[in-house]
């Protein structure tokens, strides 16, 4: 009898840690390839003022956000990973902006931005006339005032690592490097998903190989920003918080207009858009 039931329960047991330990290796994969869409930071621009409940400002908001949901997720916005749009008229305009990872275009986009949206409206930042969200695969945006084609020194973040690199075994100057190539490529690279004319994807990822480790990297420029624009706001970002991730075994540093992020372990699906192997 005891044989018998110790032969069961290694039967029934086998299978479960199986199940287990390969649903384990799936959400490790996932969470290593970025596919989650976690929120990462957000800032209320209290300089700008509060509204006024039942005003037309906060009309124009709620509009704004109700539309998102509404909206084909294959609409130009979404399948281009960025939208700019005003509402309204002064002193009640509402400016808002939505930029989204350009690997999670198209109904991820229109996810996290409606997500995004309705967390800023409700929980972050209520009643503020400004405010910045950040995602994993998109930023929103709204405000009183048009903020297209300017460059944000003020709202930005840098979220290091909590390891050390060792020594110095991924120098510093490498992954300067592989951050130069990856906007040289953002820059240069023609976006495929904007029809009529051949503008700049701005958004690059790839990999590099150094020694018996690989470098993974990704950059990304707001579509709103010019060639020039996006060359000048990941110099600045990348001098301005070197001393937070020049010894990190990796980094995310996110602005309005612009975010880079390098890790040793991938966080891009390399089957991706404008991924490349250094």
């Amino acid at each position: 009898m005891y044989a018998s039931s110790s032969v069961s329960k290694r039967f029934v047991l086998y299978p479960i840690v199986v199940v287990v330990t390969t649903q384990l290796l799936l959400v490790r994969s996932v969470s290593a390839l970025n596919l989650t869409n976690s929120y990462l930071q957000h800032k209320c621009l209290v300089s700008l003022g509060k509204y006024k409940p039942g005003s037309d400002y906060e009309k124009s908001l709620d509009d704004i956000i109700q539309s998102f949901s509404n909206e084909d997720k294959n609409s130009y916005g979404f399948r281009t990973g960025f939208s700019m749009s005003a509402y309204g008229k002064e002193p009640d305009m509402v400016a808002i902006t939505f930029q989204c990872r350009i690997d999670s275009r198209g109904p991820k986009c229109q996810s996290c931005v409606v997500t995004a949206g309705y967390e800023l409206l409700r929980k972050r930042c209520p009643r503020d006339k400004g405010a910045i969200i950040w995602y994993d695969q998109c930023l929103v945006e709204f405000s009183s005032s048009d903020t297209s084609s300017q460059i944000n020194y003020d709202d930005n973040f840098c979220m290091p690592s909590a390891k050390n690199l060792i020594g110095n075994s991924i120098p510093f100057e490498e992954r300067l490097h592989l951050l130069n190539n990856l906007t040289k490529m953002a820059v240069t690279k023609i976006d495929k998903n904007v029809e009529g004319i051949k503008k700049p994807v701005l958004y690059a990822a790839g990999e590099k190989r150094l020694g018996t480790k690989n470098l993974y990297g990704m950059v990304q420029c707001s579509a709103d920003l010019s060639v020039q624009g996006c060359n000048e706001c990941m110099l600045y970002y990348i001098v301005h918080f070197q001393k937070c991730w020049k010894s990190k075994q990796g980094v995310r540093v996110l602005s309005r207009n612009c975010n880079f992020r390098y890790e040793i372990y991938p966080f891009i699906n390399p089957k991706g858009p404008y991924y490349t192997k250094f």
